[in-house]
């Protein structure tokens, strides 16, 4: 849950994924359809043979019938049993209608061969970090301390000793670390590493490990849970600096999760291509919502 406490009628946001085998995913596309039919529940689901990633909101009621129904419908098989939910409030609506795609990845790191099933039960325990954890890795020198996320995100807002990963897609990313690696290893290096919500990393970091050789952690759950997680205890926290951006018509959220004013003019620098048809994008949804 998120710091605030949700009450019955408010709008909420939920993002969630899952790297669990689907033998069938266009039937299980079709299952997601009918399910945010039956609940009212607006956003975007991407289903591929190695899982699930999707974002939703609605009331709260609406979303919690739509979570219920993704953990416990038997028509899923138990596949997405014990999902974790990172939950915020929205004072914009995020989205305009329902999406549900079928494609090769869940998330489009676009190496053959590399998915997120490709982690284990201990290997996550050994290298997925709490957000305690986390803070006390960065305090380390010899910390690479890697943000798996586009330029635009990073200038938004980073952690304490990230630098701007010059990545204008998630597929350019791997380029950047075979760059790099060599440079970091030699240097006796560990990387820190870090997304949004942690699917990035779970895509890369098992890669980087296995093909690259690299010592890697990771944030458990990105930034969104790790402002979840401290926003609760209340305490002073200087190692996230600035906003979080989120691929929704909100933008931006701070370190409790709160929607900001920033607007999509603030975020993408239009003399950039790649940012460019993001902001004609952000524009063309903001007139879809009547925002």
């Amino acid at each position: 849950m998120s710091p605030h406490a949700i009450t019955v009628g408010e709008v909420i946001h939920s993002a969630f994924y899952r790297f669990t085998r689907l033998d069938d995913p266009v039937a299980t596309a079709e299952v997601l359809r009918a399910r945010s039919r039956d609940t009212g529940v607006l956003g975007s689901l991407v289903v591929a043979t190695e899982g699930l990633s999707g974002v939703v909101a609605g009331p709260a009621a609406a979303v919690a019938a739509f979570e219920v129904a993704l953990t416990g419908d038997p028509v899923f098989g138990g596949a997405f049993t014990g999902l974790h939910f990172k939950r915020s409030l929205c004072m914009t609506p995020p989205f305009a209608r329902m999406k549900v795609h079928v494609k090769p990845e869940i998330v489009a790191l676009g190496l053959d061969g590399v998915s997120g099933l490709d982690e284990t039960a201990e290997q996550r325990a050994a290298t997925h970090l709490s957000p305690a954890a986390w803070r006390e890795l960065l305090t380390d020198e010899d910390v690479v301390v890697l943000d798996n996320r586009n330029r635009f995100e990073w200038r938004l807002g980073h952690f304490r000793g990230a630098v701007d990963p010059g990545v204008d897609n998630f597929r350019d990313f791997a380029e950047l670390v075979r760059t790099q690696a060599p440079h970091w290893k030699a240097c006796g290096q560990r990387v820190a590493m870090y997304c949004t919500g942690g699917i990035r990393c779970e895509k890369t970091g098992v890669w980087m490990r296995e093909e690259l050789g690299l010592e890697v952690f990771q944030l458990d759950g990105g930034i969104l849970n790790y402002l979840e997680q401290t926003a609760r205890t209340g305490q002073p926290d200087d190692t996230w600096r600035g906003e979080c951006f989120v691929f929704d018509n909100r933008i931006a959220l701070d370190a409790q999760l709160h929607e900001t004013a920033t607007t999509a003019e603030q975020v993408y620098d239009p003399a950039q291509p790649d940012e460019a048809w993001r902001l004609a994008r952000a524009r063309r949804l903001d007139t879809a919502t009547g925002a």
